[in-house]
């Protein structure tokens, strides 16, 4: 069902009616040769939240350096409330891309510290710490030191010890990368109260799904800003509509119309998920009869075809393409087909369990990856999902349950198991210390792949991670993008039957989270299992199947679809005059996770019919003096359908306590 509605422009303060509360002209930030930063024009405005996106490289943590005051531009002009940023650091907190506290003093620790280098009074460091530990519902874990801290807790403490000095702007680098989608949810439901309070906020992000939250968004490349608007004027500057089309066989579909894909053709763009394909298309009607035409000669099916709206990734992916910025990574040079073995069990596990003491970290569960299968494990921080992986591949022995793996359910750490295994961890698993030609060439001496073979691969994984040239550079010197991009390289050197990647894409732009996915769908066709951990739920759209597991139990399983289309209730789209305002409210009667803020876009999952929904919510607001201007049915994502899987499972006493 679908309601429809008319949808107003998305609403931003003008620096008229609110001025200007970062300001630059003709910035330039020059490092030698490079000009990383090149005349840069930004007016963001009191209380907005401005998200800034952008590749690996693009300049975007120079720009947030020179805005926080810590780095001097090479020319130009940057104003914070009109003063220059470096006069006007006392009104800006910074939050950097690395975790920036102190693993060994304690949450309040922490606070204070921050709070007395900022010259914050010690009876207002205690206050405001309280009141925004509270707000992230933190105050129980004040004595617990920062470094045992689960991911999305240290970002909303690092958040906390931003807030202290009460900045008038505030600056994000990338702050959720790694974090679980709950803790993200909370983190940014935080931040739309802020910048209601009138707070400015800026934010780098390589998520889209979160450059939706923002009120306006701008995209940099080389330096330079090449769109800005809000989240809708930039999908709708695309001119295209999605189709969603399923097929049973994906990987001939997705050969066979990408063959004639490109600008100015009947497809614009293909892009592969776990079970459907995305088509981006100006004429949504003649492209479906292409489409059906074009798959009849081979005879493949299709179940589904739906036009849909592009999405904001569609919109950063073209864009770049249109500046010659595109990853076409080169067929991976391999020399095995793993083919023969598809449809039988790669990795199987039956009533898995692990204790530590008296603790239940995994509780039975049963799992089957087939060869040929892309599988993601999805979960919260502390559901047990790298523990699982690491009984699975031996790292780690179970308490009780058996497992399977590569054929063998003895001794899974045996050389002969090992070899058909690759394995790409959470924690960057390559040496900082180390050139990236020396972790090639280390990593193609352990698994073992043959001499005559090595320089073949070892450019391989340069060119795909974008370092021709670039070989004797420092690894730790490179960004985490192009780390991850080496390190997935290094991982698959031997051609693993099996491959593990736990959070392989964490902090990877879009367009080289594509070249990533296409690699992962190539080996997955030739035959490899892969298991994938990730907390960005439209990357597990790429999976063939999903399970997530809520503390230590897996809870469902199913295809992407399936999955969605098991949660029940409805989720309606609402546009109103008082988002935070409606948000609030709209909370007092409705559990929590029912209600979410994208913008001036809120999110509303109501047990009702879609109708009724609107309706009921609709008179609420109306008692409250807020006015909807718009309202429809949307479909879940698979971020809703996890966290109303997790929220309903903390009701039911099945979540860990962080305690």
């Amino acid at each position: 069902m679908s309601v429809p509605a008319t949808y107003p422009a998305d609403p931003v303060p003008s620096p008229e009616a609110t001025g200007s509360a970062i300001r630059t002209s003709r910035l330039l930030k020059r490092y030698g040769a490079i000009e990383a930063v090149r005349g840069l024009d930004l007016d963001i405005v009191r209380g907005e939240i401005f998200g800034l996106i952008g590749p690996d490289g693009a300049g975007k943590t120079s720009t947030f350096q020179i805005l926080a005051g810590v780095m001097e531009a090479t020319s130009g002009t940057v104003e914070v409330f009109g003063k220059p940023a470096r006069e006007a650091r006392s009104q800006t907190g910074y939050l950097t891309q690395t975790f920036s506290l102190y693993p060994d003093l304690s949450v309040a620790e922490n606070i204070r510290y921050i709070g007395d280098l900022r010259r914050v009074a010690p009876a207002e460091i205690a206050e405001r710490g309280l009141r925004y530990l509270k707000m992230f519902d933190m105050d129980r874990f004040a004595d617990r030191l920062a470094g045992r801290l689960s991911g999305g807790m240290k970002q909303k403490l690092a958040l906390v010890c931003a807030l202290v000095p009460e900045p008038k702007v505030l600056l994000l680098d990338e702050p959720t990368t790694g974090v679980d989608p709950v803790s993200r949810r909370e983190f940014w439901d935080a931040l739309a109260h802020l910048a209601a309070d009138g707070l400015t906020i800026m934010v780098a992000t390589p998520y889209l799904d979160e450059a939706e939250r923002c009120h306006r968004v701008a995209l940099m490349h080389l330096g330079e800003i090449h769109q800005t608007g809000t989240p809708a004027e930039l999908r709708a500057g695309l001119h295209a509509k999605r189709l969603e089309l399923r097929t049973t066989e994906l990987a001939k579909a997705e050969q066979l119309l990408t063959q004639d894909a490109g600008d100015g053709r009947e497809i614009l763009d293909v892009q592969r998920f776990g079970d459907r394909l995305d088509l981006l298309t100006v004429d949504p009607e003649n492209t479906t009869k292409y489409v059906e035409e074009k798959l009849k000669s081979p005879q493949l099916q299709i179940s589904e075809i739906q036009t849909r709206e592009p999405t904001l990734e569609n919109t950063f992916v073209a864009t770049l393409r249109s500046l010659g910025q595109e990853i076409r990574p080169e067929p991976f040079p391999g020399r095995y087909d793993h083919t023969d073995l598809r449809g039988q069990i790669a990795i199987g596990a039956t009533q898995l369990t692990k204790r530590f003491g008296a603790f239940e970290a995994v509780k039975h569960v049963n799992i089957q990856i087939r060869y040929g299968e892309v599988y993601g494990l999805l979960g919260a921080n502390g559901a047990g999902k790298t523990t699982t992986i690491k009984m699975l591949c031996g790292l780690l022995a179970p308490t009780t349950g058996e497992i399977q793996l590569a054929g063998e359910t003895g001794s899974l750490r045996s050389q002969s198991v090992r070899q058909h295994i690759g394995y790409m961890s959470q924690k960057f698993s390559l040496y900082d210390d180390l050139s990236i030609e020396e972790n090639l060439n280390f990593f193609a001496g352990v698994y073992g792949v043959p001499e005559s073979e090595r320089e073949r691969k070892r450019n391989w994984a340069l060119s795909f991670s974008g370092l021709e040239g670039k070989e004797k550079q420092l690894t730790g010197s490179l960004p985490g993008g192009w780390k991850q991009r080496v390190a997935l390289g290094a991982a698959i050197m031997h051609e693993p039957s099996i491959l593990f990647l736990d959070e392989p894409t964490s902090g990877v732009d879009p367009l080289a989270r594509r070249a990533f996915w296409n690699i992962i769908n190539r080996l997955a066709d030739l035959g490899t299992a892969i298991l994938v951990t990730t907390h960005y739920l439209e990357e597990a759209e790429q999976c063939n199947r999903l399970g997530f597991m809520v503390a230590g139990e897996l809870v469902t399983e199913g295809t992407p679809s399936e999955i969605k289309n098991r949660q029940e209730g409805h989720l309606i789209e609402f546009v109103v005059d008082q988002p935070q305002g409606a948000a609030d409210l709209l909370k007092q009667t409705l559990e929590r996770w029912r209600v979410s803020l994208f913008g001036d876009r809120l999110h509303v999952v109501t047990d009702e019919s879609a109708q009724a929904g609107i309706q009921s919510t609709t008179t609420q607001l109306a008692k409250h003096g807020i006015q909807v201007l718009g309202a429809r049915e949307e479909r879940f994502s698979l971020e809703d359908v996890f966290i109303g899987v997790v929220e309903k499972a903390r009701q039911q006493g099945k979540v860990a306590s962080e305690d």
